[in-house]
């Protein structure tokens, strides 16, 4: 432990991809609504490496923080409508201090990334001295980086989420942290437990993780007048080109919804990120919408969905 009055260095290492797939299940998913605000984590990563350590938290400082993903073509980004959305969330992280670390994204989806991440980790924890790392992973492949990091004697913080979420194509789907990682790791934080938690309900550092409607506005205020569409897990495939059939939202639920087709029929499946033009959770049934017919695994669903008339 560091001596009364030490300076605790902390590094903060982000995998992009699980980072925006959390994000969006407190989004779209969870009962909470609202994004995970980086701000408000590293004020937890900061407060709970200083309990932590035994620490005052004045001396406990970020001074490094890095984020890895995959990403498109500037090109296929402004296809999908996702360019705007992107550069948004750029600037969130340039106005958070954090690096970002890019590697365009091929035909079988991320390569490289991870490999990445822990090699730069491991460098700067060596060269920069960190005390402690906080780790935003889940995959156990991270395991040699947590061992390598106990080495150094750089305390590890893992910041783990658990949850289950129904995709595009109707199936129940788990993310779930690797328990190898929780067991190695210095300090392993399970965050959806501490935010499903009852009692840690007016705790300000769990309260501080979300998004208000005044940050998410100040974050994107183009997005808050016309927010752009979702990044979705896998994309469904659009198997008509025909102009957009119309129908009416007979439910939603987390993170999906069914039509009721205006020419009759049964209901029709969608997912939160076939909404255009329009946030998943501004729907409610009875809202008039058009869409176009795509499929999933399980058959038809609907695609292009974007909000013609509010429910009355």
């Amino acid at each position: 432990m560091s001596g009364p009055g030490a300076i605790i260095r902390i590094g903060v290492f982000y995998d992009g991809n699980y980072f925006s797939h959390v994000s969006n299940y407190y989004q779209y998913v969870h009962w909470k609504r609202s994004r995970i605000n980086i701000r408000g984590l590293h004020e937890f990563i900061r407060a709970k490496i200083a309990e932590k350590e035994g620490a005052d938290l004045r001396y406990c400082h970020i001074v490094e923080a890095h984020y890895f993903r995959g990403r498109q073509r500037a090109a296929d980004a402004d296809q999908r409508g996702m360019l705007l959305k992107e550069r948004q969330f750029e600037d969130v992280l340039i106005r958070e201090g954090i690096v970002t670390h890019y590697l365009p994204v091929g035909p079988h989806g991320e390569k490289g990334i991870d490999v990445w991440l822990a090699l730069e980790a491991f460098e700067r924890a060596v060269f920069k001295r960190f005390d402690a790392v906080a780790l935003v992973v889940c995959d156990g492949d991270f395991l040699p980086l947590v061992r390598k990091l106990c080495s150094l004697g750089t305390r590890v913080m893992l910041l783990a989420w658990d949850f289950r979420w129904v995709d595009q194509n109707e199936v129940e789907r788990e993310t779930k942290t690797a328990q190898v990682l929780l067991e190695e790791a210095t300090y392993p934080f399970k965050m959806s437990e501490l935010i499903d938690d009852e009692a840690s309900a007016s705790d300000p550092l769990i309260s501080g993780l979300f998004m208000t409607a005044r940050e998410a506005r100040a974050a994107s205020p183009e997005a808050a007048e016309a927010p752009s569409r979702p990044e979705p897990p896998s994309a469904a495939a659009v198997v008509e080109s025909v102009p957009p059939y119309s129908g009416t939202i007979h439910s939603i639920k987390a993170g999906y919804g069914f039509i009721w087709p205006a020419d009759g029929g049964g209901t029709i499946f969608f997912h939160y990120s076939a909404v255009l033009g329009a946030d998943f959770n501004d729907l409610k049934p009875g809202d008039v919408v058009t869409y176009r017919l795509g499929s999933n695994d399980k058959g038809p669903c609907a695609v292009d969905v974007e909000l013609v008339k509010p429910a009355e």
